[in-house]
């Protein structure tokens, strides 16, 4: 196995461990930024930018848009965008949810997303998410992650269900609670206590939450060869690694480059912080307003511009390969992958896939090909609505991976590498 990649795959595993919410996910693409010299801006005031200048924007407190200007007018050479979303399927804790149950405090719990419930039962559990807290007139909220496994969600004992593993459908609010503590002592209202304790606040200045469930086992490097790595959250964290280890490391460009990290994918998009928000356009429209005077600078910025969409592609599964079209399986380790679909739940083009297989030829990376079988629907992601709402030339791809929204999911660590090294060329202005 390559160095480079051994060396990315486990600044990866540190992310993904460091990054159980999208709210934590932000702040570590955050402190990179600021680490590598990004400054910050504030929607609600002017914005003065210059040439090689690097900033980024946060929504939220869970999505961030990152970019550097390039040397070239926006107009003439238009924007090189790449995107991706920082949240994962996971399970929210209601508010208030504390439950005495059969001897038991448990937690309710609501599902994010659409992930493989099965996965989360019997499984180490923790607590981590953003606190909003009340000090004096101040309104602001803090971070939390518990750490420690503090939670669990019991399976049924196959002696009082023998048609389990026949299939069984989940009863959304009676059976994903999750499991606190048998200390019957403990009242009610117990994880504000904690909460509280682990944030050295007290218990009345906590107004609300934003908690989550979450498997603490961490991510690890797996295979005969080392070639896999399995964790929560690959999807879709790892491309939001690989975009921003290609933004922060291009070298400086003609383009001015755009990371876009989009929370709540994973329920459709349509919040002030997801793609099929203003977020996108907004940041797009006042970098071209402070840097260009013309007045349909805009327009000819957009149609000058092309957007790359990162997520999550499913490899052939060894063990179910009647679920893919044999012509467009791609396997695992053997480079990124272009996702495409008539009915455009993807936004890959006939023009933006030969772009982007042009530009893995030029960087010696190998490049795959999905669509789904014809009676097997695909999923969707950020392309479609960002190319729509910003009316701009888009490819959809993704690196292969298996057990997608799984609460553990696997892929390979050369697919990671590759990936970033395309990006990289992306951002640098690379011609085809």
């Amino acid at each position: 196995m390559k160095k480079n990649a051994k060396n990315l795959i486990k600044d990866l595993i540190s992310f993904l461990d460091a990054s159980p919410t999208a709210f934590h996910a932000t702040t570590n693409i955050i402190d990179k930024l600021d680490a590598f010299g990004f400054e910050r801006l504030d929607e609600t005031k002017e914005w003065h930018l210059e040439n090689g200048g690097k900033y980024f924007v946060q929504r939220n407190s869970s999505a961030v848009i990152a970019f550097k200007m390039g040397e070239k007018s926006v107009a003439k050479s238009g924007f090189r965008i790449a995107g991706a979303h920082t949240d994962s399927p996971l399970l929210k804790i209601k508010e208030n949810s504390e439950k005495k149950t059969a001897g038991t405090i448990r937690l309710t719990t609501e599902v994010y997303g659409g992930p493989l419930l099965y996965t989360w039962l019997d499984r180490d559990l923790s607590i981590a998410g953003r606190v909003v807290l009340k000090y004096k007139k101040e309104i602001y909220s803090k971070l939390v992650d518990l750490k420690k496994n503090i939670a669990i969600i019991p399976s049924l004992a196959i002696h009082l269900n023998r048609e389990a593993n026949k299939g069984f459908e989940f009863n959304k609010q009676n059976h994903l609670q999750a499991i606190l503590t048998v200390n019957e002592t403990k009242p009610e209202g117990y994880l504000k206590h904690i909460i509280a304790d682990e944030i050295k606040k007290k218990e009345e200045e906590i107004l609300s939450y934003d908690l989550f469930l979450y498997d603490t086992q961490k991510a690890t490097i797996s295979g005969l060869n080392e070639e896999l790595f399995s964790s929560g959250r690959i999807d879709n964290l790892s491309m939001c690694h690989s975009i921003l280890e290609s933004l922060i490391s291009a070298k400086n460009s003609q383009y001015t480059t755009v990371g876009l990290f989009f929370d709540n994918e994973e329920i459709g998009s349509r919040t002030m912080m997801g793609a099929d928000s203003d977020f996108a356009s907004q940041v797009l429209q006042r970098i071209v307003s402070v840097t260009e005077k013309h007045k349909d600078s805009w327009f000819q910025t957009i149609a000058n511009s092309f957007l790359i969409s990162a997520d999550g592609a499913h490899t052939l599964h060894p063990n179910f390969v009647e679920k893919h079209d044999s012509n467009f399986a791609p396997l695992m380790n053997k480079g990124p992958v272009i996702k495409m679909s008539s009915s455009f739940r993807y936004s890959t083009t006939a023009e933006s896939s030969a772009f982007f297989e042009e530009l893995c030829n030029k960087n010696n990376v190998p490049v795959q090909k999905l669509i789904n079988r014809s009676d097997v629907p695909s999923g969707s992601t950020i392309g479609p609505i960002s190319s729509a709402h910003l009316g701009i030339k888009s490819v959809d791809v993704g690196n292969a991976m298996w057990a997608m929204h799984s609460i553990r999911e696997t892929a390979g660590v050369l697919d990671h590498f590759y990936m970033t090294k395309v990006l990289k060329s992306f951002f640098s202005g690379d011609e085809i």
